[in-house]
């Protein structure tokens, strides 16, 4: 099974986590330009690890000439499979939008130039949708690019604007699924298409239940899957076949064998 979207550097023990509960890859996001270079290390020393660079929309006070050259320059390492994560965060901080939109232009279009899919992190403040907004607003000037909708929020507007983008976008469904009033990810993820479906943990963040409220591993991803399968009233063995396909497809993955102890 492939983790689409954790965050392996920040756990203690990278080497051990990467074989747990079977996983055969996993996509180590690096969301900053410290956070890039530790994650295609990883990527350089494991073959089931691969690898984004990008830079968080929430870390914009990182977006210097600097930063963007080195992230242009690992965003060509064989590597890394993606750009991101970027997009809009209106939920830490609603004073930084124009360089937030900034950073996520300049990602989109390097994400084309480059012919790797962008990881997009949209978060609201509770009651609010400018970043949801925003992010369909800012979409709707690069139709071409292939994207991820990391961590799905369920958002019925961005959910219709995903699907009518047409296939290159993929939704990306997080532990938080698995929490009992998220309604309408619940929603989502029961009706969602599945060729454009992606299982992820976004470790050590948002673990799922029966985990909830402990550090996330990106093992626990199958928690995730098991709770889909059971909403969508199908077997897990074919929800992982199909959402470990869609990872390939859109990263471009080697296959790989359940036997991760290398």
């Amino acid at each position: 099974m492939i983790d689409t979207h954790c965050h392996l550097d920040y756990l203690d023990d990278p080497a051990s986590a990467r074989g747990e509960l079977g996983l055969s890859a996993m996509v180590c996001i690096g969301a900053s330009p410290e956070h890039a270079r530790k994650a295609v290390a990883l990527a350089e020393q494991f073959p089931d690890v691969y690898a984004t660079v990008g830079l968080h929309p929430t870390d914009t006070g990182e977006d210097t000439p600097e930063a963007r050259q080195e992230l242009e320059a690992l965003a060509c390492h064989p590597r890394v499979v993606g750009l991101g994560e970027s997009g809009l965060d209106d939920y830490w901080d609603d004073t930084r939008r124009a360089a937030q939109r900034s950073a996520f232009e300049w990602q989109l279009e390097l994400a084309q130039r480059v012919g790797k899919p962008l990881v997009i992190h949209t978060r609201d403040k509770a009651g609010q949708e400018s970043a949801h907004r925003g992010v369909m607003d800012v979409l709707g000037g690069w139709p071409d690019v292939p994207v991820i909708l990391h961590c799905f929020s369920g958002h019925p507007e961005l959910l219709r604007f995903g699907l009518e983008r047409g296939e290159h976008t993929y939704f990306g469904f997080a532990g938080n699924t698995t929490y009992k009033n998220a309604h309408e990810i619940h929603a989502a993820a029961r009706t969602l298409p599945l060729e454009r479906m992606l299982l992820e943990t976004d470790a050590p963040f948002l673990a799922p239940v029966p985990k909830r409220g402990k550090p996330n591993r990106p093992g626990y991803v199958r928690h995730t899957l098991d709770f889909i399968a059971n909403l969508r009233e199908m077997p897990a063995d074919t929800l992982e076949r199909m959402t470990d396909a869609n990872a390939r497809r859109v990263y471009g993955l080697e296959s790989h064998s359940s036997d991760t102890s290398r």
